[in-house]
């Protein structure tokens, strides 16, 4: 079963790239046939088109008013609104519309590609329709309360909530909505479904905090108010209504059965949406100990998940939320981190501007990109990982881990490696030997192949000229003896030798 390699981008940055490239307007109905094909070969699966979806003046205006405080730079004609501030859940004028989206949905199928958009569950923009006809969908207060807003609706005025998370300030471009309530849960389903006629998955943003416990620790002292135009009573307290997500992932399942769930999740909380029906959840904690450079945290980080749980991980070493990879690592180290987060089970992420080098985090917030120039190093790189991956059993077989041990007592940097065999064919497999120290390691793997013993093995690193033979009866009674540089990055594939 082929893993998905995820590729993000950002709607309007994309689309205007492509304008400026292509010397005309290009919308999602007019996308060059050269685009998708140049994805297709590169081995993507999955396209996350992020930020298709409207945005209104109140969310732009007030993305101005704090983009405006870094710089001269951000004038109100680059500002968009955020994409996270929805103000309706179609497709933006300024992208070619519902029509176009659903164009370009299927120029990707056509090459066997899948789309992806944005559901955005903890709250709308300040623009929704909804703040202003269905104001009870919404966490709010008789009175003014903190991170709450004075809105006129059709039932009088109202203290509303701006959306939030428990850590943080709230978002004052968004409008809370109140999970506490039935009605909230059937309408953000009913939503869902729609979503899911248009695209063949979902990121789900900041999942975690629609979690009963999460939700009402996020909100103890705002109540849930019985509003005069309620349909429904409202219900209180963790589990006094099913988890959201096991509802919504079966109501929309039994409509697209193949259709993803990926959940944006943090705080240990991954394994319990996973639980709830996400095909993929966000695995945050792997970019952070790669950055942490703690090459033994890594290793236990990824052989310590429990069975199952890290092939439905999402590895990525940015995303619109991160800052750029290529300003926080060396060349050497980006490129191993890279083959890790490839090679490893699971969904693999890339993110617009990382194939290029891209160094400067630009808010989202923004009409256009302002990630600066392209490192030729980095394009080249990517160009070539992800063809030699593509052509690879890499993510397209059955992957395993294979455990590193000591090569010799007292030799400590065993744990300096991450070891995956791919097999996708009877007679032949590959294997992803990763380094992450910055300094030479050595160890000794056990392969899982059947009749080892039978033949000799010839090792070629499809990612360098490396070329080795190994016999088969050394393989089969003490394993692979590797001695590799300084964030080595290999990928061997072993076929048996006449």
């Amino acid at each position: 079963m082929r893993q998905p390699l995820l590729y993000e981008l950002n709607a309007r940055w994309w689309l205007g790239e492509l304008s400026k490239k292509y010397s005309r307007p290009v919308t999602l109905d007019s996308v060059p046939e050269a685009e998708v094909a140049a994805w297709q070969d590169l081995g993507f699966t999955h396209i996350w088109l992020m930020g298709v979806w409207a945005t209104g003046p109140l969310a732009r205006s007030r993305a101005w008013s704090e983009l405006k405080l870094l710089g001269p730079e951000y004038g109100p004609e680059a500002v968009g609104g955020s994409p996270y501030a929805i103000a309706d859940y179609h497709v933006g004028s300024e992208l070619g519309g519902d029509a176009a989206l659903n164009t370009f949905r299927q120029q990707l199928s056509a090459r066997g590609l899948k789309l992806v958009l944005d559901f955005v569950p903890n709250h709308l923009g300040l623009d929704h329709p909804w703040v202003v006809e269905r104001p009870e969908l919404f966490v709010q207060s008789k009175d003014r309360a903190p991170e709450h807003f004075q809105q006129q609706t059709r039932a009088g005025m109202r203290w509303l909530a701006h959306g939030k998370d428990p850590n943080f300030a709230a978002w004052t471009d968004t409008v809370q909505l109140d999970y506490r309530r039935p009605e909230t849960h059937r309408i953000m389903i009913e939503l869902l479904q729609r979503i899911a006629g248009c695209c063949d998955g979902v990121r789900c943003d900041m999942a975690m905090l629609l979690l009963n416990d999460v939700f009402n620790q996020t909100w103890p002292k705002v109540p849930t108010l019985q509003a005069a135009v309620s349909p429904g009573p409202a219900r209180s307290g963790a589990g006094a209504l099913p988890e959201f997500w096991a509802s919504a992932i079966l109501a929309v399942k039994r409509q697209a059965p193949g259709f993803l769930f990926l959940a944006e999740a943090y705080w240990g909380l991954e394994p319990r949406l996973q639980a709830l029906g996400f095909d993929f959840t966000y695995d945050k904690d792997l970019l952070d100990k790669i950055l942490a450079r703690a090459p033994a945290a890594v290793q236990r980080h990824v052989y310590e998940m429990r069975p199952g749980a890290l092939a439905q991980g999402a590895h990525f070493l940015e995303n619109h939320d991160e800052p750029r990879i290529a300003s926080l690592l060396s060349f050497s180290e980006h490129r191993a981190a890279a083959l890790l987060v490839l090679a490893l089970p699971g969904m693999r992420f890339l993110h617009q501007g990382q194939l290029t080098g891209a160094r400067r985090k630009a808010p989202v917030q923004l009409v256009r990109s302002r990630a600066g120039p392209d490192d030729p190093r980095i394009t080249a790189l990517y160009e070539n990982l992800l063809q030699v991956l593509n052509r690879s059993a890499v993510g397209q077989g059955k992957g395993e881990l294979l455990r590193p041990r000591a090569a010799w007592q007292d030799n400590p940097t065993a744990q300096n490696f991450v070891i995956v065999q791919w097999q996708a064919q009877p007679d032949l497999f590959d294997l992803v030997v990763i380094n992450l120290a910055t300094h030479p390691s050595q160890c000794v793997v056990s392969l899982n192949f059947p009749n080892l013993s039978s033949c000799s093995w010839s090792m070629q690193d499809l990612l360098s000229d490396e070329q080795y033979v190994r016999p088969g009866l050394e393989l089969q009674n003490h394993g692979l003896f590797l001695d590799v540089p300084a964030n080595a990055a290999q990928l061997f594939q072993l076929q048996p030798q006449p």
